[in-house]
């Protein structure tokens, strides 16, 4: 029986497609354009693709229908929050529908603190639908993903990365890929799992760590600025209040207890990670 993935073209449900897969598993891929580049490619390397949209309770139910279990992500960046929660509630019925064996929902880490961040409280609505359905479930919750920082690959070949973070800080992040191994851990014995929500980090470098890091493996020096978090608020609310909760309280993920329980999954370090990533050279 197949695992279906959800969002198997993006970051993390294509972390999970590759981890999956890596793992022997059999995949189906469920996406909103079987006729996209990225879902063609998938097609082509014999992987199952097949058309749902995240708010079409009856899409997903077919998409979910025979599956051994499945692997849900969720959005706000496209059509906001109220949209995600909406994703949320489709998602679940859908697998109450379609009898789904076993789901594991992505969140993200402290979405259960109440912290106020628009993004975490869409997510922590998910939790709490998923939970009040009695489907067996894992929710997975990572916590800044260190890919973030392409975000701004023209600041690292400008030779800096900037960040509404004091530069001696650590934040909690993981690698996509680290977080898909954890994903297919659970799917391969998912009654350890059920009822279980798990937090995910590699690694917990400072920002002035990260942007030595990523000089190293550019070939030239980037060094950290601090921006003020005053014009991340004014910018985006929902960014002002996430950068505000990791300045003053932070991720709080047990990450030597959660590397010793998932021994296999090969964390990367940030480092490590940026070593092995493409990088503009800095200054050129």
């Amino acid at each position: 029986m197949k695992i279906a993935v959800l969002g198997a073209t993006g970051g993390q449900g294509g972390a999970v497609l590759n981890a999956l897969r890596e793992a022997g598993r059999s995949v189906r891929a469920v996406v909103r354009d079987p006729g996209e580049a990225r879902a063609r490619g998938l097609a082509s390397s014999g992987v199952e693709v097949v058309r749902a949209d995240l708010s079409d309770t009856d899409s997903l139910a077919a998409a979910f229908q025979g599956a051994a279990a499945a692997f849900a992500v969720t959005t706000p960046f496209e059509s906001g929050f109220e949209a995600e929660k909406a994703q949320g509630v489709a998602i679940v019925d859908a697998a109450a529908r379609s009898a789904l064996p076993h789901l594991v929902m992505a969140s993200v880490a402290s979405a259960d603190r109440d912290t106020g961040i628009p993004h975490f409280d869409s997510k922590a609505h998910t939790e709490r639908v998923l939970a009040a359905s009695g489907l067996s479930a894992t929710v997975v919750a990572p916590t800044y993903f260190f890919d973030n920082v392409f975000g701004e690959v023209q600041e690292i070949a400008d030779g800096e990365i900037t960040m509404a973070l004091p530069p001696d800080l650590p934040l909690q992040q993981v690698a996509r890929r680290d977080l898909g191994r954890v994903v297919a851990a659970v799917l391969a014995d998912p009654e350890r799992y059920r009822g279980r929500r798990i937090e995910i980090a590699g690694d917990d470098p400072t920002p002035a760590q990260m942007a030595r890091a990523i000089g190293r493996a550019a070939g030239g020096p980037v060094s950290f600025r601090q921006i003020p978090l005053e014009s991340v608020v004014r910018a985006s609310p929902d960014m002002g209040a996430m950068y505000t909760y990791l300045t003053e309280v932070g991720y709080q993920v047990d990450i030597p207890a959660l590397h010793a329980e998932f021994p296999d999954v090969g964390w990367n370090s940030f480092a490590d990670w940026a070593a092995g990533q493409h990088w503009p050279v800095p200054g050129s």
